[in-house]
């Protein structure tokens, strides 16, 4: 198969329309929104654009039939989660081809994501056999205390548009698992994925009402309501912090349980003992995986005033070698950026830091007279003052600073309104087990520029959010605990 039939064969399998009661249809006011691909801005299809009524239609087939499937036995549920992981595994190119096509990532990155994204569904397949109580004596003896879980139960769910599958697996994952419905408002950008996924979960026996999707270019006027519904029991959110402070106030209303995963600022500290090779190595996932578009990027380099100059060399050889291009192309290794926003939001970064004294090594600038390409770029010497030092940059730029003392270097790591993910490099245990104590971020990576993994609690602290998704944490944000007291 050619590589544009395969571009054709993905869009032309995917869902269009809205996915309510197990029913694909058009949205109520006939209404349409357009996909496009963000290396070349040309449309890739046209999606039902969900209004306040079809929201209301999807929480109403939700609550519908939460109690059937909150009935339904943990090893049944569970096998479905089994049957969609070893079907989604089986159609990884169909899924790579789509997501590249949609948010713009490589073939490569597309591929990895496929990977850990359909491990949400083999992870929380064997979870949902292991929700428990507990039963103890009261410490007069009198009584039997006895705990029960049940699921929370219909859950609104909000997607980001930089992981169309991983972020969708995760949450629908652990939905399953506990037993809850759900109403899924995929990113407006990237909705075929979602929809794709929504496709082959049905095909496995996800009953009808269990999971909706409503993809809408007018989220804001659609969601509200939903929050304030006294239907809807739970929200789960990933995207800005600004809309998830937003969304929190909204779902005061009905004082829903909320999970949170918002926006990141990471450090990547390299002290003077790292291992610089297994450093520059480290920087460059961290940094430039997913294009540099995840809350987990390393926002920050903090060097070692002994190991600055080098690793910021090393690092700008392997920034101004890499390929930027379409992601279909087999040789690109940088796609475009999501869209003009995004484009002109790093590139406003980047000059505000040059100008404010900043050097640039490599890149610095957009790429190309048509999508949304900027070039790999390394600055070093960036003042504190630069907005490039406080704001999440969401692309592949890499800003280097250097300091002196570890005490300085975990207060800068600190100094951030955001708690997500935190990178260190040293050969030193004792001072790698310090400062990860000493780091004001939900997840910490010793030596290793990649975190993320189904198996562990993924989730920030301050204003990146609360709630944790994936590992045994992850099942628990979708369960309620019910105390029984026994008399004797």
């Amino acid at each position: 198969m050619t590589r544009r039939s395969a571009e054709i064969d993905a869009l032309g399998n995917v869902p269009k329309g809205l996915l309510i009661d197990g029913q694909w249809r058009g949205s109520s006011d006939g209404r349409v929104f357009v996909v496009s691909d963000p290396s070349n801005e040309e449309p890739l299809a046209q999606v039902a654009d969900a209004t306040v009524a079809d929201g209301h239609a999807a929480l109403a087939a939700a609550a519908r039939s939460q109690t059937s499937w909150a009935a339904m036995p943990p090893r049944e549920r569970g096998e479905l989660l089994r049957a969609a992981y070893e079907l989604i595994t089986l159609r990884a190119e169909h899924f790579a081809m789509l997501m590249t096509l949609e948010m713009g990532k490589p073939l490569a990155e597309s591929r990895a994501e496929l990977t850990y994204g359909a491990e949400f569904f083999r992870w929380f397949s064997e979870e949902a056999v292991r929700v428990a109580g507990r039963w103890s004596p009261a410490p007069n003896g009198a009584t039997r205390l006895l705990t029960m879980k049940h699921p929370v139960g219909p859950t609104l769910m909000i997607t980001p548009w930089n992981f169309p599958l991983a972020m969708g697996t995760r949450k629908i994952g652990a939905a399953i698992a506990a037993g809850c419905t759900m109403v899924v408002k995929p990113a407006h950008e990237t909705p075929l994925t979602m929809l794709a996924l929504a496709d082959l979960l049905q095909e496995v026996g996800v009953p009808a009402g269990v999971l909706n999707v409503i993809p809408t270019s007018r989220a804001a006027a659609v969601c509200e309501p939903l929050l304030r519904d006294p239907r809807t029991r739970k929200l789960t959110f990933t995207g800005s912090t600004a809309v998830g402070r937003l969304l929190v106030e909204q779902s005061a209303h009905q004082l829903l349980r909320v999970s949170m995963e918002l926006g990141g600022n990471a450090p990547f500290i390299v002290f003077d003992d790292a291992n610089l090779d297994a450093a520059v190595d480290g920087a460059m996932l961290a940094k430039m995986r997913n294009n540099g578009e995840a809350c987990t990027a390393a926002n920050r380099f903090l060097v070692h005033e002994s190991l600055t100059d080098q690793f910021a060399r090393r690092l700008a050889d392997r920034m101004q070698a890499l390929v930027v291009g379409r992601g279909t192309d087999p040789d690109t290794d940088v796609g475009p950026l999501i869209d003009q926003k995004a484009l002109t939001k790093v590139s406003h970064l980047v000059d505000d830091a040059v100008a404010k004294g900043a050097t640039l090594h490599c890149g610095g600038k957009p790429v190309g007279e048509r999508g949304y390409f900027f070039a790999p770029t390394v600055l070093t010497g960036v003042p504190q003052e630069a907005a490039i030092e406080g704001e999440e940059i969401f692309g592949p730029v890499a800003p280097v600073t250097s300091f002196k003392t570890e005490d300085e270097v975990v207060q800068r790591a600190n100094g951030t309104p955001y708690g997500l993910a935190a990178y260190l490099y040293t050969r030193d245990v004792t001072r790698a087990f310090r400062v990860a104590e000493a780091l004001e971020f939900g997840m910490v990576g010793i030596n290793q520029g990649v975190v993320s993994n189904p198996a562990a609690p993924f989730g920030g602290v301050k204003a990146s959010g609360f709630g944790r998704e994936g590992g045994v944490e992850g099942i628990e944000e979708y369960l309620e605990t019910k105390y029984v007291g026994l008399a004797l």
